[in-house]
């Protein structure tokens, strides 16, 4: 393959760093990831000018923009060390997994309760069905005859009930 001319080749450096700077503003194209791929063709040339290439004799040169491969490596270094999130699907990647921690400490928070409530349940079951047997019993003394007391309804307190004071 031939060597271009200085003129498309300035023009092509240009193309790639105005990607360079869209891309690390963060603005990736769907479907695009933060990588050496996406910077190729969002600035219309083959990955392949981004690496090194062999000689006939085996010697390596570097290739035609090598210089701005490492330089979008080294700027993506930077602003990843400085704190700025610049690829939005990492930034969503970690807005999930924190979502998924709280998601997850929900529900062992909710397990517990669901803990506690069937326990109460439980209790509650065992309680009516001791009363139902003592209910069930009081009835079978009473057929029987044995003395078991009728209880008879209070009458309801008429006129009005005055404080104690």
């Amino acid at each position: 393959m031939g060597r271009i001319s200085e003129e498309p080749r300035k023009q092509k450096e240009d193309a790639i760093r105005a990607s360079m700077d869209r891309l690390l503003r963060g603005e990736l194209p769907s479907g695009g990831k933060f990588d050496l791929s996406t910077l190729a063709a969002e600035a219309g040339v083959t990955r392949t000018a981004f690496y090194p290439k062999k000689n006939r004799d085996g010697t390596v040169r570097p290739g035609p923009y090598q210089h701005l491969a490492e330089e979008f490596e080294r700027r993506l270094k930077l602003l990843q060390e400085a704190g700025t999130v610049v690829d939005p699907r990492a930034a969503q990647i970690q807005r999930l997994k924190d979502k998924n921690a709280k998601l997850e400490e929900r529900l062992v928070i909710q397990n517990a309760e669901l803990d506690e409530l069937n326990e109460f349940k439980q209790l509650a079951l065992s309680r009516i069905a001791a009363q139902h047997l003592e209910i069930e019993r009081l009835r079978a003394e009473k057929a029987a005859g044995d003395k078991v007391a009728t209880l008879v309804p209070r009458r309801p307190v008429t006129g009005t009930i005055s404080s104690c004071s």
